[in-house]
C-alpha cells in the first residue's frame, strides 16, 4: 500500500509542472476571424485621422411637446428663409427638439449673430459645440471588392 501512495505521489508531482503551460502571465489571447481584427484596425486608424475643432452655435428653441417635432422643423423652414447662408441643425435629445445654428469658430462671432436675431428669435443662447475636420477621402482606394461598397 505504501508503494502505492509513493507512486500516486510521484505521479503527480510529474503531473504538477506540466500544467503550468497554461499559465500566460495575465494576458488574454482572443482567436477569431482574421477579418474581424484588420475591421477594427481600420477603424482605430479612421477615428486617428477624424480630428474636431472646438467651435460654437447660437441655440434658438429648445421645444419639447406633442407638436415639438413640427416646430422644429418649420422654424428651421423660416430660419433658413430669412438666413440661407446660415447652417440650421435640429438635435433631438429626448424629450426635447433643440434647433441650433451657425458654426462659428469664436465665441465672439457668435455673440455677434446672435444680437443681430435675438429680436426675431427670444431666449437664443450661444452653446459650445466640437466640429469634426473631415479628411478628404477621396484618395482612398478599396482594398478588395468587399470594401467598395464601404
Amino acid at each position: 500500500m505504501r508503494k502505492f501512495i509513493v507512486a500516486i505521489t510521484l505521479l503527480l508531482l510529474w503531473l504538477v509542472p506540466n500544467t503550468k503551460g497554461q499559465n500566460r502571465n495575465g494576458k488574454v489571447e482572443i482567436t477569431g476571424d482574421v477579418k474581424i481584427s484588420e475591421l477594427v484596425t481600420k477603424h482605430i486608424e479612421f477615428n486617428e485621422r477624424m480630428q474636431t475643432v472646438p467651435g460654437y452655435r447660437v441655440q434658438i428653441a429648445a421645444l419639447s411637446g406633442a407638436n415639438s417635432r413640427n416646430q422644429a422643423f418649420d422654424l428651421k423652414r423660416r430660419f433658413k428663409a430669412e438666413y440661407p447662408d446660415i447652417e440650421v441643425y435640429i438635435i433631438f435629445t429626448e424629450p426635447n427638439f433643440r434647433v441650433k445654428v451657425g458654426d462659428f469658430t469664436s465665441k465672439l462671432d457668435a455673440y455677434v449673430f446672435m444680437q443681430r436675431i435675438k429680436d426675431t428669435y427670444p431666449g437664443t443662447i450661444v452653446k459650445e459645440n466640437v466640429y469634426p475636420i473631415h479628411p478628404d477621402l477621396s484618395n482612398i482606394i478599396p482594398e478588395s471588392e468587399d470594401d467598395e461598397g464601404l
